[in-house]
């Protein structure tokens, strides 16, 4: 059974609209947060194990928590990452469509927990119909008095898929190239404008009413709960998930964190034409692979990473049995390179090395090198590259190779 928080009221025809988020309970959380002080709003997301649901997963009350005192630095920001450029991803895109003011909200609410008075919410270009629909919510919330003391700015990026990590984010914001920073310092020490700066998914940012409103311990409660024993930090709450690929019916799913992964197909309708899961994308292009036969697997941050893949934004891709992963691994490989910025040289050249070989294998021009020339190329990526993308570019070759070498053995001499 599907536990709903911020997909609850969907089927609300006007839950775009201020009046009816706001008959339905809106703004109810801003309200009681507002009452509180910021170190107690904190304190209540710490205790509700959310983590980011954009990719990270890291634990949002700690990322908090490294923020300078406010009487050592007053200027400080909050941004919305809303964006969503990741392959197989598009709950963000249906969030803010269907339920602007829930984002906006949990915007509020962060702004004042971690005492700033700008938040911007940075949307992607080509995300053209939620631009307006946010646009139209955040005049609304300012004219009802909402948004009070906070000025809320929305920002349209340019369709870069790198911006999707906070520091390149910022570094566009700023009217700069988006090139990742290196950290240290972390943007809620030096952020945007070198001030301190929380950047949070608008998934996580909309689960903040909902915590204030029932409590850090009932969120935590729907979820993974920590596990000391094992130093894991458990995963509170639920997850939307985009399901898309091979099923019946895809579209977006909410889930508690810890559902299996079996479940969150079969409410997809199960795979399209009666086939057999061959593979399933668990998190986005950007996450290794699961096989058929760990369908049974947490959908959480740390049973995913257990398994040798990620939870990231939550895109579920699955690929039935008539699907070849060495082509799947090729698709995914040449987006990647083409969105690699450029800064790192193992990134750049070996995004390009990795879809030049695998071009080469589909179209029978198969060496007995490449597959070692493969695993060599990710292994040296991997872990010396400044951001994810490039530790993507590694992972995600080895992983389908790992997980389904025959695909990839048929395309070379044996």
């Amino acid at each position: 059974m599907s536990t709903k928080i911020l997909t609850q009221h969907f089927n609300e025809p006007k839950l775009h609209e201020l009046a009816t988020y706001r008959k339905l309970g809106g703004y109810k959380g801003l309200e009681k947060a507002l009452k509180m002080k910021p170190a107690e709003i904190a304190a209540e997301v710490a205790k509700s194990n959310l983590r980011g649901l954009g990719g990270a997963g890291f634990p949002v009350g700690g990322k908090w928590s490294t923020m300078p005192p406010a009487d050592k630095a007053p200027e400080r920001y909050v941004v919305a990452n809303y964006d969503e450029s990741e392959p197989g991803c598009f709950k963000d895109r249906v969030l803010g469509e269907r339920a602007p003011h829930q984002i906006i909200e949990g915007l509020l609410i962060a702004a004042h927990a971690v005492s700033a008075e700008w938040a911007f919410i940075f949307i992607r270009g080509e995300y053209g119909i939620p631009f307006k629909i946010l646009e139209k919510a955040i005049a609304e919330a300012d004219e009802a008095g909402l948004t009070g003391k906070v000025r809320v700015r929305l920002m349209r990026g340019a369709g870069a898929y790198i911006c999707g990590l906070d520091t390149a984010l910022l570094e566009t914001m700023e009217g700069k190239k988006a090139w990742p920073r290196q950290p240290p310092p972390f943007p809620t020490v030096v952020g945007l404008m070198g001030q301190p700066t929380v950047v949070n998914n608008v998934e996580t940012l909309a689960m903040l009413p909902h915590i204030i409103v029932n409590g850090g311990d009932w969120f935590a409660k729907l979820g993974v709960l920590p596990n000391p024993e094992k130093k894991l930090p458990g995963s509170g709450g639920t997850a939307v998930y985009s399901v898309s690929g091979d099923v019946e019916k895809p579209g977006v799913y909410e889930f508690a964190m810890g559902a299996p992964l079996r479940a969150i197909i079969d409410a997809a309708g199960g795979v399209r034409g009666g086939r057999k899961v061959k593979a399933v994308i668990p998190g986005g292009a950007s996450t290794p692979p699961l096989s058929a036969s760990e369908l049974d697997t947490p959908m959480d941050f740390d049973s995913l990473r257990s398994v040798g893949s990620f939870l990231g934004a939550g895109g579920v891709i699955v690929l039935d049995e008539t699907r070849d992963m060495s082509e799947v691994a090729h698709n995914i490989e040449r987006f990647l390179a083409h969105e690699s910025c450029g800064q790192c040289t193992p990134c750049r050249e070996g995004s390009e090395w990795t879809t030049r070989i695998l071009g080469r294998m589909l179209e029978g021009k198969g060496t007995s090198g490449d597959l070692p020339n493969l695993q060599r190329i990710g292994e040296n990526i991997t872990g010396k590259v400044i951001c994810a993308l490039g530790d993507t570019v590694g992972m995600v070759t080895r992983g389908f190779m790992k997980k389904f070498p025959d695909d990839f053995k048929s395309k070379v001499p044996a």
